[in-house]
């Protein structure tokens, strides 16, 4: 694994792949190549926003780096600006990965809005994961080709059926289940639907990681913004806090209490 610490790096291309989403490919300075699929950096994004911030790891590929990011606020706001040519202040890789380092028979990669993109590097390392990956209507759909070149199937669904199928994307991984061996299930979205996996994933008792979308403000577990609750049958409340960054973004779904 590469060891996280500062770089400088180059951004290579700069593009808008839907409204308000964009696409960057920096060089990977031969120091981010190793990263892991779900593992992110720490991004700062102008000298007038303070806090540095996260975003997932879309792909690692010929020592350059992918990431995708949604304009939220100030700071991705100014992180859009930037372009081609430019470069950025870079910490990472950071954080805990997907476990993709051993076999699956039938995986699947699950996610929603801006989760779906950690995944795209979590189905090309596995190779033969099913994708199921939900929007919010057409005009969102992106990385369906990427996906479509690395996974035996790919399922999309929109929140108002304006492209391929409207409904939840546990819909979807309940027919995948019950036509198929899953034998584990990598997950990155919005928190109700984390939520539905897990219960699933339990009821079914079938391996669940799923990546946790935090604020965040060290990125390195030194301060407290992005405590997460995770079983703990040690202690008489029965649970304690873990910090995102460090101990996760990636958790298996049955420690953490979502």
């Amino acid at each position: 694994m590469a060891i996280s610490e500062v770089i400088i790096s180059e951004i290579l291309s700069k593009k808008e792949i839907a409204d308000g989403i964009f696409e960057f490919i920096i060089d990977a300075d031969n120091k981010m190549g190793g990263a892991k699929a779900g593992q992110f950096i720490h991004v700062k994004c102008d000298n007038s926003v303070f806090l540095r911030r996260p975003i997932s790891i879309c792909e690692v590929k010929n020592n350059t780096l992918r990431f995708i990011f949604q304009v939220r606020g100030k700071g991705t706001e100014a992180l859009s600006k930037f372009k081609a040519g430019d470069k950025l202040n870079v910490l990472g890789p950071l954080g805990n990965g997907f476990s993709v380092d051993r076999e699956y028979k039938h995986p699947v990669v699950i996610g929603g809005g801006i989760g779906i993109y950690p995944l795209l590097q979590t189905a090309k390392i596995l190779k033969n994961a099913d994708a199921i990956l939900g929007f919010r209507n057409k005009d969102f759909v992106t990385l369906e080709e990427d996906f479509n070149k690395i996974c035996a199937n790919l399922y999309i669904t929109t929140d108002d059926g304006s492209y391929v199928r409207q409904g939840l994307v546990t819909d979807v991984l309940m027919e995948v289940i019950k036509a198929g061996d899953v034998d584990a299930i990598f997950a990155c979205g919005p928190m109700p639907m984390l939520k539905a996996i897990k219960e699933i994933a339990e009821e079914k008792g079938i391996f669940t990681e799923v990546s946790l979308e935090e604020r965040m403000g060290c990125g390195i577990g030194a301060c407290l913004c992005c405590a997460t609750p995770v079983k703990d049958s040690e202690l008489e409340e029965g649970y304690t806090y873990a910090h995102v960054c460090s101990h996760g973004p990636v958790f298996n779904a049955s420690e953490v209490i979502l």
